[in-house]
């Protein structure tokens, strides 16, 4: 049981993952306890599945906070836009840290996290007539690596150039 409790310490997606593959196993091995086997099962395997889904969340809010960094004119609430990005890459380390086999989903969850953070950053721009239709599709046209995402990269202030390595 204590291998079992490190991969629990060291990584939970892939510990709730094993158990319920565990429970189903014994499920069908006919135990004689009296659980309900499946449905605990799949309460445990949700637990691994909700933090893809915080992954997949934090990542979009990124992405919507960098293009509006990115193509909105406005001056205020950029400080808040770039407080927001901060926030979520480190609930995103926070994620990683506790389940490091999460990273290898990152790449799989960006392009859903690209288009539903770029209809985010529209929305939000379109409110406040930020937005002309050249800029929208310059917005609907621009994509992020994973590196860009969860790294430490900011976009170009409207305006500027691109800075080295962009």
């Amino acid at each position: 049981m204590s291998a079992t409790k490190t991969l629990y310490d060291t990584d939970f997606l892939v510990w709730s993952k094993e158990q319920a593959e565990a429970l189903r196993s014994l499920a069908q091995g006919g135990s004689n306890q009296a659980l309900d086997w499946e449905n605990l099962a799949e309460e445990i395997e949700s637990l691994g599945i909700s933090q893809k889904t915080a992954l997949r969340s934090q990542m979009r809010r990124i992405i919507q906070h960098l293009l509006k960094l990115q193509f909105s004119p406005a001056v205020e609430p950029r400080r808040g836009w770039f407080e927001s990005l901060l926030d979520a890459r480190s609930e995103i380390e926070d994620l990683l840290e506790t389940s490091p086999s999460l990273k290898s989903e990152a790449g799989s969850a960006l392009p859903l996290a690209l288009r539903q953070g770029s209809q985010k950053a529209i929305f939000d721009l379109e409110k406040y007539g930020e937005v002309d239709a050249a800029t929208l599709a310059r917005i609907r046209a621009t994509t992020y690596t994973e590196e860009q995402v969860l790294g430490d990269w900011f976009p170009p202030e409207p305006g500027e150039a691109p800075r080295g390595g962009e």
